[in-house]
């Protein structure tokens, strides 16, 4: 197993780090959320299951049966919640889709209660059972539920778009999901256990790493877009291509470089009704050619 230099991986993983107008960045975050909250219909805080953090927020569309695409947030498994991320959701509801925000538990959690990505993994396969069995009281179909997530959140739904859903619950489909978007995703966390800043938090181990890497996993049924900032580091554009590499151009037709974006930024284009990230989402829940 090679090891590489520990001083390099924080460089090329720590985005605050990388990105100096971060606070500003989450600000604008913020009160752009405030600001869809307070102006759109949503049910916020709907719990999904007992656990840590289990709760989601719902913008329903004003079509009827309209498609789902379901975003999970980022922050390394460890920050930031779906409260931070409402901001995506007007132009999205504008165009069709229902948007659904599911929260899950950071790690470590405590002594009495850790929570590790494993932990975090299964909290995301009850949210999305609960899309499939409750969208249809939010106007929506579901059977056309699509994934989006950022950076852990891209990690999490290459996982889910993996999952066996016919071993969840026999009420389930075999293809629950069987389409999602990956921004400036993780798909091999061998590297990621390395990287210094991550390992308290993360505890990863060498076997745990194998097993939560969707690179090394079969391709999936299904499509996967794959998408990073073209400002990014090294490793995130070489996460990004890797997953194309792994699962092969059927699976994953789309690897693109979003221009002049850096990690934070490049969410804006999923949030803009002209930005390429919004358009391969919509391609994905079938509402643009």
């Amino acid at each position: 197993m090679t090891q590489l230099d520990p001083d390099w991986l924080d460089v090329q993983y720590n985005n605050r780090a990388r990105i100096p107008e971060h606070p500003q960045i989450f600000e604008r975050w913020a009160r752009a959320s405030a600001h869809a909250r307070e102006g759109m219909d949503c049910h916020l805080d709907v719990r999904y299951g007992g656990g840590e953090n289990e709760t989601l927020d719902v913008f329903p569309s004003s079509l009827a049966n309209a498609p789902v695409l379901v975003f999970i947030h980022g922050g390394w498994w460890r920050s930031l919640d779906k409260r931070d991320h409402s901001f995506l959701a007007p132009s999205l509801v504008g165009k069709g889709a229902m948007v659904v925000m599911p929260n899950y538990a950071l790690c470590p959690g405590t002594e009495a209660q850790p929570v590790s990505i494993e932990t975090i993994t299964l909290q995301m396969v009850r949210a999305l059972a609960w899309v499939y069995r409750n969208a249809a009281l939010y106007g929506a179909d579901p059977r056309r539920i699509v994934l989006a997530g950022h950076s852990a959140g891209g990690h999490l739904a290459a996982m889910l778009l993996s999952c066996d859903w016919k071993a969840v619950a026999d009420d389930l489909p075999a293809q629950l999901v069987s389409r999602a978007l990956g921004i400036s995703g993780v798909y091999d966390l061998e590297r990621i256990r390395q990287t210094p800043f991550l390992q308290a938090d993360l505890r990863l181990t060498p076997e745990s790493a194998i097993k939560l890497s969707p690179a090394g996993f079969p391709k999936p049924v299904g499509e996967f877009y794959a998408a990073v900032g073209a400002l990014e580091s090294e490793e995130f554009l070489r996460q990004n291509g890797l997953i194309q590499q792994a699962w092969g151009k059927g699976t994953v037709p789309v690897c693109e470089a979003i221009p002049d974006t850096n990690h934070l930024n490049v969410l804006h284009d999923l949030a803009d009704p002209e930005g390429r990230l919004q358009q391969m989402a919509l391609q994905l829940l079938g509402l643009v050619e």
